[in-house]
């Protein structure tokens, strides 16, 4: 069954959103660990060993483990269970969990306790990473990296500016559909900064219990 554009368009930013949100929370609240971009703790991995400070720095590297952990999971799930939205839904869930957690952190005083939410994070965008590569059809285009994205979108521009009214409908549309993509991304970047220097990793929960919502009343889809 065809999906609606509309709808395309709602999930698609909606899920941008979530994964620009959680990546910047746990790199501004988080010491400095992507939750999405995993391959880039080990740009901060290598550059804190660098630079000497060691203490903790081995801790980036165990994303990976958690993101692969997550990603053959989300695969798992999606071969157990007919519903496409059982991925987002299980993401939603962790974030929720991840969002509690956090809240009760200050209260006890443990560092680690940082660690243990972010690699729940992790996990949570793991699963996202899984849906967008298995019901690609499901969205405008990847929601949690957006190099290909602007990659893409670059392309289709310069294709516009240089035919400009004979530019290809298929050009137009794609820059159109990865446009609502990057800019949710961006969004959710620049609330995942504010949220999460006003309220910690506690502010990981947020898109969890949005993304909640969306899936409940989206289940029919």
């Amino acid at each position: 069954m065809e999906v609606p554009a509309n709808h395309l368009g709602r999930i698609s930013f909606l899920l941008a959103c979530v994964g620009g949100f959680c990546d910047t929370v746990t790199f501004v609240a988080g010491d400095s660990i992507f939750s999405a971009h995993v391959t880039g703790n080990f740009i901060v991995f290598a550059a804190q060993v660098i630079s000497g400070s060691t203490e903790d720095s081995w801790i980036k590297l165990l994303t990976f483990p958690v993101f692969v952990t997550a990603v053959m999971f989300g695969g798992w799930l999606a071969e157990r269970s007919l519903a496409k939205y059982r991925i987002l839904l299980v993401e939603s869930i962790l974030l929720l969990v991840g969002g509690a957690v956090a809240l009760i952190l200050p209260f006890l005083g443990i560092m680690p306790g940082v660690y243990f939410v972010v690699m729940v994070t992790v996990f949570a965008l793991g699963l996202q990473n899984t849906f967008g590569r298995l019901f690609a059809k499901e969205t405008f285009g990847p929601t949690t990296i957006m190099t290909g994205n602007v990659t893409q979108a670059s392309l289709d521009l310069g294709n516009i500016l240089r035919k400009g009214m004979n530019a290809d409908a298929a050009s137009r549309e794609s820059f159109k559909k990865l446009s609502v993509t990057i800019g949710g991304f961006l969004a959710g970047c620049l609330l995942g900064a504010l949220l999460g220097k006003t309220l910690g990793l506690a502010a990981i929960g947020i898109p969890g219990l949005v993304l909640l919502s969306y899936i409940c009343r989206n289940a029919g889809q």
